[in-house]
């Protein structure tokens, strides 16, 4: 008995020890982070770089979050051009002016 319970505990330290040393960076990413390093990868048609980005948080959070990012860099064209935000989408998309 004594000797799977050692044998459990060694497999354990193993594992905790692997996780330790294998040197990933295990600091999470927010969703807004993964929308900034995902977009600028795909300007960039840096594939690696998107796969790694697309990786940091779910599917639903990294849609939201290139959504967020969209609307602020509209909004923030729009500002600076001094004009509509649809003007700024449109002409950023290559439509016609509605």
């Amino acid at each position: 008995m004594w000797g799977r319970v050692r044998k459990s505990c060694a497999r354990f330290l193993n594992a905790v020890r692997a996780d330790i040393s294998n040197g990933r960076d295990k600091r999470t990413h927010n969703l807004f982070e993964a929308a900034a390093a995902y977009v600028s990868a795909c300007a960039e048609d840096d594939q690696d770089r998107i796969e790694e980005a697309a990786g940091w948080v779910s599917p639903e959070a990294l849609s939201f979050g290139v959504n967020e990012l969209a609307c602020r860099a509209v909004i923030a064209l729009a500002r600076e051009r001094d004009e509509s935000p649809g003007t700024v989408a449109r002409a950023l998309l290559g439509l016609p002016a509605a």
